[in-house]
């Protein structure tokens, strides 16, 4: 729905593009919440839009402190695909630009491809501009690295199965889990207990760290650090449901390793390694 507050109330013939621009639209990703985790791309995008569309229930409203003073601003929470299409439409015709904000990144669970697919087919100019993801949020927050060296050096993005969207064969929380390395586990809170029950079938300790994140970077965030066999507790004792993130694995508590990166032993194209430290490094590698 439309924001008579802050609606532009110029005629179309009037409006800040030249006759025959070409319209365009920009999904940006307004990352975990905070509007200063917003990127310099991402603010500037929607400070020259004309219309700024945002879902309310996915992204905080700080966000719009970056739209100009006459943009029209639309609440899409409401809005099924086809409403939202008019503005596009109307885009095109009149040469306007568009802010379409979606909450984290747009590549993760944004349904952003199918607009932007159909942008694309009405001729508007099309832009994506990425988010802080929040799992990215999650673990600066949590003061942890998520690939830490000899324990996790790989995450794993996904959610639980069963949901409104079916998930393809084989991507199982559980098949996940076999890996043993770190996993991001987004729109899952609400199955609480079934998520625990297949990190916990895939493998992983019942004292596996977790990190449970509610509307990270928002001003009333909730981050809960538990083990694996008191997550299904944890999540029903803070009532989450929604908006909640968790982090699993290893990494979320390990410590007293070192990176070989920055290790005297190793060299590349900016600086010499030290030749008693690379002798070291190789026979603690030989070691290992």
């Amino acid at each position: 729905m439309e924001d008579p507050a802050r609606t532009a109330g110029t005629d179309a013939d009037t409006g800040p593009e030249a006759p025959g621009a070409r319209g365009r639209v920009v999904f940006v990703g307004a990352g975990p919440g905070a509007a200063d985790l917003l990127t310099l791309r991402a603010a500037r995008a929607i400070a020259e839009a004309d219309i700024v569309i945002w879902a309310a229930s996915l992204v905080h409203e700080d966000v719009l402190e970056h739209a100009a003073e006459g943009a029209e601003i639309v609440d899409s929470a409401k809005l099924p695909m086809e409403g939202v299409m008019p503005y596009y439409e109307r885009a095109a015709r009149e040469g306007l630009q568009v802010a379409r904000i979606h909450s984290g990144d747009p590549s993760l669970w944004g349904a952003v491809q199918e607009q932007f697919d159909q942008c694309e087919r009405m001729g508007l100019d099309t832009e994506i501009i990425p988010g802080v993801p929040a799992f990215s949020a999650v673990a600066a927050i949590a003061g942890r690295e998520l690939t830490i060296p000899e324990v996790a050096q790989s995450v794993v993005l996904t959610r639980l199965g069963g949901g409104k969207t079916p998930m393809p064969e084989g991507e199982e929380v559980r098949e996940f889990a076999r890996h043993g390395t770190t996993m991001a586990l987004f729109l899952s809170a609400a199955r609480s207990g079934q998520l625990q029950t297949e990190l916990l079938e895939g493998g992983y300790p019942e004292d596996t760290p977790c990190v449970v994140a509610y509307q990270a970077t928002w001003p009333d965030e909730l981050i809960a650090r538990c083990t694996l066999g008191e997550l299904e507790a944890t999540i029903k004792e803070h009532r989450l449901w929604k908006h909640t993130l968790v982090l699993v694995g290893p990494a979320l508590n390990a410590g007293g390793t070192r990176s070989h990166l920055y290790h005297p032993g190793h060299f590349h194209g900016y600086r010499r390694a030290d030749r008693d430290a690379r002798r070291a490094l190789r026979a603690s590698r030989a070691g290992s």
